[in-house]
């Protein structure tokens, strides 16, 4: 996309001020199919402009960076998905991550699946990171929409209190189990159900996930490995990854 474009306001009287949502892009944003998307909708101000991090501002409350799938994965190599994450968290706005395409884009790549999913349980337990993911940009605008009509509710959002039981908490802690190697939906469950909590079942020994039905050793030695290993330093990771043969192989 080309920063220097004079159209980068899309001005439009035919809707409300009140009902008009707010969307500042980065002018290094890559995707110009979402900005077009974006500049077809009357209801969204969209905005280019510099961002210090992230990629698009929604209504001057969340931050969001996108990421494709191969960026992703490159970005886990040259050790850049880290140092990226802790920046979006360091600043004050809440942020999230979209996560954009499908595993098959892994294959241009050639990295490993569990390293994706090592890399998204990192972002979300220990950095608090929110992945979101998308197909493809008509998705990812889709999302960016949504999180406009969310964020322009008139009752302010609040967190939780202490002690309270929100709706949706089971289903977040479901969501962190089912990023952990081996582990669907159902298996999530029995997890959570077997520990009664996600700060539990990372803390459990192999011998004791293998008391849950459907847990065998290879998948609870493959969580073990996961959540307790030291990351390798990234110039040894990339050497490794690049020939390691079984990177040629199909996901």
């Amino acid at each position: 996309m080309n920063p220097e474009d004079p159209q980068i306001e899309l001005e439009s009287d035919s809707i409300p001020l009140q009902s008009r949502f707010s969307i500042v892009v980065d002018d290094r944003e890559q995707s110009d199919e979402i900005i077009n998307a974006l500049r077809s909708i009357e209801e969204i101000d969209l905005r280019i402009a510099r961002m210090p991090v992230g990629d698009y501002r929604v209504e001057e409350k969340v931050l969001i960076e996108r990421k494709t799938i191969p960026d992703f994965a490159q970005s886990i190599v040259d050790g850049r998905l880290f140092r990226q994450a802790r920046r979006l968290i360091l600043q004050p706005l809440p942020s999230l991550l979209i996560l954009e395409g499908r595993t098959s884009d892994l294959k241009s790549i050639g990295l490993r699946r569990e390293a994706m999913q090592g890399a998204m349980v990192t972002l979300t337990i220990r950095f608090r990171l929110p992945i979101l993911r998308s197909v493809d940009p008509a998705e990812t605008v889709s999302l960016l929409k949504y999180a406009c009509h969310q964020l322009h509710e008139e009752a302010p959002w609040r967190p939780y209190s202490a002690g309270g039981r929100p709706k949706g908490k089971r289903r977040q802690q479901l969501r962190l189990l089912q990023s952990l190697p081996g582990i669907g939906p159902d298996r999530a469950v029995r997890l959570l159900d077997h520990f009664g909590s996600v700060e539990k079942v990372v803390a459990a020994t192999g011998s004791d996930l293998v008391e849950v039905e459907g847990i065998g050793p290879k998948t609870s030695e493959a969580i073990r490995q996961l959540l307790s290993e030291s990351p390798m330093p990234y110039r040894a990771k990339t050497r490794r990854l690049r020939h390691a043969p079984e990177l040629n192989q199909p996901l």
